[in-house]
């Protein structure tokens, strides 16, 4: 089966905004084992909303459609598909006052043009929107199936695997045909070298379709597998799965769903081991990625962001004598950092980092990119040095990653914890 998508916005066209619904959805697409067909972008434009639709549905058999549903004027694509549908649209009174109640349980003002977001195409099916005040819909069309879901990321991300997929395969799927999908996971490591280390691995006759997604600071490798039987797809999935774990296990933290940040909280959940965190170079980002696990408060007893030199010596204890003689970029203040964060917090882990992000800072000995990376326990405390070579950016958010890892497989009791 084939799938289009659609990304509607005069944002995403100028620049402003980065286009991230296209390969998330992408992404799904091809773990279930569909081909897109086409990707495109067009702006809030009834002219180029309707081509763009049409030459969309031209390719595939069905167009997953997101933006342009919001309140304000400039918020037509439902009226753009409808006039390329030759459609009426029609009020859902049941919509409309699901958005009335939902404005008045959080105490927002109403104003009329809120209406608008409960207004569809003649026929459409409704597709609720949990988080959102813009419920999506889907219609058939010619043989075809559009969907159109809102354009905010986090509601795409929750409507099109929890409805839209479904429905999708409700629709298009035949009763012959069962498809498998696999994810595998990596970190510390290139698409290049991925690719070389399966070269040896035959999948097309494991009947077993790869993909490579790279996605900073991870990628994925999704096995995919379409068969007459559920049992034979699993079976061919397990096969591969078996060779392309064996080859990459080293750099595997996580399978289809699971994250990173929920391998660690569920392992430290379950250990009943507490943790608490200073970071310098990764500015809170490693307790971000924590707490957005519910359930953190069971495990995560305090984040502690000290960056200058007198956070590192008020709140976590590093000698002043350290950070004159090492620097606070160094394995001893990383040392410091995460036993003084320990054991101020009454905890049974310490993670610290420190490093230098860029662009400037940079020294001939300790160049940017450079980073320590240290976890205590009590009895004793690892610490890594790592030289990272990108961005600003890139080198908080691998870092976090690095430090993740590093607690990973601590807590796996696996011999290397770096």
């Amino acid at each position: 089966m084939k799938v289009g998508i659609l990304t509607i916005g005069n944002e995403l066209i100028s620049g402003k905004t980065q286009d991230i619904n296209s390969s998330y959805i992408a992404r799904l697409v091809t773990a279930k084992g569909w081909q897109v067909a086409v990707t495109m972008s067009v702006p809030d434009d009834e002219n180029a909303i309707g081509g763009a639709l049409s030459y969309c549905m031209s390719l595939a058999e069905a167009v997953i459609v997101t933006g342009g549903l919001g309140p304000t004027a400039d918020d037509i694509t439902t009226e753009a598909i409808a006039r390329a549908c030759g459609l009426k649209l029609v009020t859902d009174e049941i919509v409309l006052a699901n958005i009335k109640e939902r404005f008045e349980k959080y105490q927002i003002r109403w104003t009329d043009n809120n209406a608008k977001q409960a207004v569809f195409p003649e026929g459409a099916e409704t597709i609720r929107n949990v988080i959102g005040t813009a419920w999506g819909y889907f219609l058939k069309r010619d043989g075809k199936i559009i969907f159109v879901v809102p354009g905010v990321p986090a509601e795409v991300q929750r409507m099109v695997p929890e409805s839209v997929l479904p429905i999708l395969r409700r629709e298009l799927e035949t009763s012959a045909s069962y498809i498998e999908s696999r994810t595998i996971k990596l970190s510390g490591i290139t698409e290049a070298r991925v690719d070389q280390i399966l070269a040896d691995v035959n999948f097309e006759a494991l009947g077993v379709d790869v993909g490579f997604y790279p996605g900073f600071p991870e990628i994925q490798v999704v096995l995919t597998a379409r068969y007459s039987t559920e049992q034979e797809a699993k079976a061919r999935i397990n096969t591969a799965e078996k060779h392309a774990s064996e080859r990459l296990q080293q750099y595997i933290f996580a399978y289809d769903q699971d994250t990173l940040e929920g391998i660690v909280a569920r392992l430290l959940t379950e250990k009943k081991l507490t943790l608490a965190v200073a970071e310098s170079c990764t500015g809170g980002l490693i307790t971000d990625r924590l707490t957005d696990i519910p359930g953190s408060s069971a495990f995560l007893e305090r984040g502690v962001i000290a960056y200058s030199n007198k956070s590192k010596t008020d709140l976590l204890g590093v000698s002043e004598d350290v950070l004159r003689d090492y620097g606070a970029v160094s394995e001893q203040a990383a040392i410091l950092m995460a036993e003084g964060v320990r054991s101020f917090g009454g905890c049974d882990l310490g993670l610290a980092t420190t490093g230098i992000a860029g662009p400037a800072g940079g020294t001939e000995e300790k160049p940017v990119g450079t980073v320590f990376i240290a976890l205590a326990d009590g009895r004793k405390t690892i610490c890594r040095h790592y030289s990272f070579r990108w961005e600003r950016r890139r080198n908080k958010t691998i870092t976090s990653q690095t430090a993740l890892m590093m607690l990973k497989r601590y807590l796996r009791g696996e011999s290397k914890h770096g």
